[in-house]
């Protein structure tokens, strides 16, 4: 009983993201929540450590350092403005920022991404006299789509993939198809539903503090092209590495180690850019979910489940409840909890896990990271997204979403 309650009061907490008079973010709950489960003597220490997914951990890590490089390079920070100074239509501006969006976040992991972009084109969209929210919401739904494609676009892809031992290849080949459907569908909606607003209103134009976009532009990085292009070598050969037999996190791991021996991009700068809240957040979750899983309360669960028709072996409703859960909690601790009830050796499962979970993320602005920090980055702006304004486009996109991937999964299970 012990380990339900702190199991329960965990995901309360990270789903409401706060608690009243107290500073505590998701990432606090859950190391409160793996710290009682120790305490309690629900798990030893022992058992805690052990039920950390080591390998999870280091290819995040590994892959963050590569990010820092591109950070600190100012490429990032180049990409966004280079395309930035291109509005000449703005549906095409918006299919340019989707496009960008999504490949980056397949190759680099989507909240990188989303952090780096928002305030670049949040600052050049307002001294324009755009509208930037269309554009942000194209950024962070788009970053979310193609997070899908790859076993590295996101926390819960790189989850998924280690411990289910996905292979690279196979993962994206079955997941593009339906990321480019559902992609191409989001920015069709995007597209319509803001035709005619894509400028800001005169008063709402001469509102912008120049003062706040100039100090928010003083904090980016300048193009180094040197550190940038030693940054896309690596990524190359770290892209390459993942269709060897060599385990992902070695390869993230040796490129990281290999981007630290440099005479000019200093160790601590590069390591101050890794999220040590997100790994913290991991940790945290890896132990609450082992604590629970000592009680056998998911296998009953799961077994009652199958009795009453719903069976997770069945892709339809393990699409339904991964989507449902992603917005209960976000979709990094819903694929924890459910990564256990998918069979390695079914891979197709695990693609579907992993694009459901994924697809989810738009729903609502709990439903993905990426979501949460294009709003915030905004905010620092200027520029605010609510609730209501996010969920104009989020629910429409993950409904169409997740049934292109219904729709997938029957024509992939039929042929």
């Amino acid at each position: 009983m012990r380990a339900l309650v702190i199991f329960l009061l965990s995901y309360v907490g990270i789903a409401f993201g706060s608690l009243p008079r107290l500073a505590l973010d998701r990432t606090g709950f859950a190391l409160l929540g793996a710290i009682a489960m120790v305490c309690s003597g629900q798990l030893d220490l022992h058992g805690a450590l052990a039920a950390v997914d080591v390998g999870t951990i280091l290819l995040l890590y590994g892959l963050m350092v590569l990010s820092a490089q591109f950070r600190l390079g100012g490429f990032y920070t180049w990409t966004a403005l280079r395309i930035s100074r291109k509005i000449v239509s703005p549906a095409r501006f918006l299919l340019v920022v989707m496009l960008t969006a999504a490949l980056f976040s397949a190759l680099l992991m989507n909240d990188i991404v989303c952090l780096a972009f928002t305030p670049v084109l949040a600052v050049a969209l307002l001294r324009g006299g755009w509208n930037p929210v269309p554009f942000l919401l194209g950024l962070a739904v788009a970053s979310n789509i193609g997070s899908a494609a790859t076993l590295i676009g996101n926390p819960q892809n790189m989850l998924i993939g280690q411990v289910n031992h996905l292979a690279f290849g196979p993962f994206l080949v079955w997941c593009l198809p339906p990321v480019l459907v559902a992609l191409a569908l989001a920015y069709g909606w995007i597209a319509w539903l803001y035709r005619g607003a894509y400028r800001l209103p005169a008063d709402a134009a001469a509102t912008a503090d120049p003062h706040r976009l100039d100090a928010v532009a003083g904090d980016w990085p300048a193009l180094n092209r040197w550190q940038s292009g030693k940054g896309l070598l690596w990524l190359g050969v770290l892209l390459a590495l993942f269709f060897t037999p060599v385990p992902r996190e070695v390869s993230a791991l040796g490129v990281a180690g290999v981007l630290l021996c440099s005479r000019k991009m200093k160790s601590r700068a590069l390591l101050g850019l890794v999220d040590w809240h997100l790994i913290t957040l991991f940790c945290g979750l890896f132990i609450i979910i082992k604590g629970l899983e000592t009680t056998g309360l998911p296998g009953e669960a799961v077994a009652w489940l199958a009795a009453h028709g719903a069976a997770m072996q069945d892709r339809g409703v393990l699409t339904v409840v991964t989507a449902a859960l992603s917005n209960v909690v976000s979709n990094v601790p819903a694929v924890m909890l459910l990564v256990k009830f998918v069979p390695a050796s079914v891979p197709v499962d695990g693609y579907v896990l992993a694009l459901a979970s994924t697809f989810a993320g738009n729903l609502i602005t709990i439903g993905s990271i990426a979501n949460l920090i294009v709003i915030e980055a905004a905010a620092g702006c200027g520029v605010r997204i609510g609730f209501r304004e996010h969920a104009r486009v989020g629910v429409p996109v993950t409904v169409a979403s997740l049934v292109v991937l219904l729709a997938w999964t029957a024509l992939a299970r039929g042929r």
